[in-house]
C-alpha cells in the first residue's frame, strides 16, 4: 500500500506536513532534515524542489530556492541524496515543485526516479488539470505515485469532483486570506466534492493568521522551518 494511503488510514486527523526546499540552507542537509523531521514526530514531508522562478511562492521560500541553487542543487543531486532514505524513515515523502526543472530532467524518468528513492507522491502547482489527464496520469499512475492537486476556497464544485474523482491520495487546499472557519463552513468545503478523498490543511501565506476552530484534516507547515533553518548553525538544534 502506497505510504499516503497507509498514513490517512491509521491516522484519520491531527497530521502535521512539513515542506521544506532541498539544499537549503546547504547542499547536503536533505536527507538529514528529513530523517530529524520524522525523528520529531512529522507525519508527512513535502521536499521542495528549488526553481529559479517560484511564482507562487513568498519570499522566505523564494530565498530558500535561490540559496539552494546557487549551492548547486539539481534533481538528480537530490535523487542521489534520497537513495538510502528508506533505510530508516518510514513516513510518505513527497517532492513538490514546479513542472519546467520536471520537464527538463523528463517526467518518465522523474517518475522512475522518484519510485527508486522511496518517494510516494508529487505536487505541481503550475500543471494544469486538463493536461495532467491528458499527459502525464498514465505515467503517474503506473508508477503508483500520488499526484496532489490543488484547490481554493474559490474552486468550483465542478473542478473539485473532477479533481477528486481522477486523482488519488489527498487533496491540497491552499488560501493567502486570512481565514476564521467553523465547523460547519469546513463540512461545507468538504461536502463540495470530495467524497473519497481528505483535504489536508490549509496553507496560508506568510503574514497570514490562521484562526481554525476545527482543522479538516491537518495542517502544513512551510515558510516558518525555512525561516528558522537559515538562522541554526545546525538543523539538529532545531526542536519542535
Amino acid at each position: 500500500m502506497n505510504r499516503i494511503d497507509h498514513l490517512f488510514q491509521t491516522k484519520p486527523t491531527g497530521i502535521l506536513s512539513v515542506y521544506f526546499t532541498a539544499g537549503y540552507p546547504n547542499l547536503g542537509d536533505t536527507a538529514e532534515i528529513i530523517r530529524t523531521l520524522a525523528a520529531r514526530g512529522t507525519d508527512l514531508i513535502e521536499v521542495g524542489i528549488p526553481f529559479s522562478d517560484p511564482m507562487a511562492d513568498g519570499e522566505t521560500i523564494q530565498r530558500s530556492s535561490h540559496t539552494a541553487l546557487q549551492n548547486g542543487m539539481s534533481l538528480r543531486i537530490l535523487f542521489n541524496q534520497l537513495k538510502d532514505i528508506r533505510r530508516d524513515v518510514s513516513i510518505p515523502l513527497i517532492l513538490m515543485g514546479y513542472l519546467n526543472p520536471i520537464m527538463q530532467y523528463g517526467f518518465e524518468k522523474f517518475c522512475a526516479s522518484c519510485v527508486e528513492a522511496g518517494v510516494d507522491g508529487m505536487i505541481i502547482p503550475d500543471l494544469p488539470y486538463a493536461d495532467y489527464i491528458s499527459d502525464y496520469k498514465e505515467i503517474a499512475d503506473r508508477h503508483d505515485l500520488k499526484m496532489i492537486m490543488l484547490i481554493t476556497p474559490e474552486t468550483s464544485e465542478e473542478r473539485i469532483r473532477q479533481i477528486d474523482a481522477h486523482t488519488s491520495g489527498f487533496i491540497y487546499m491552499v488560501s493567502s486570506q486570512i481565514l476564521e472557519m467553523e465547523d460547519g463552513e469546513i463540512a461545507m468545503l468538504k461536502s463540495r466534492g470530495t467524497s473519497t478523498k481528505q483535504i489536508l490543511g490549509i496553507y496560508f501565506g506568510e503574514s497570514a493568521i490562521l484562526s481554525l476552530i476545527a482543522i479538516v484534516i491537518g495542517i502544513p507547515v512551510g515558510y516558518l522551518l525555512c525561516k528558522l533553518c537559515v538562522s541554526a548553525t545546525s538543523f539538529l538544534k532545531f526542536s519542535f
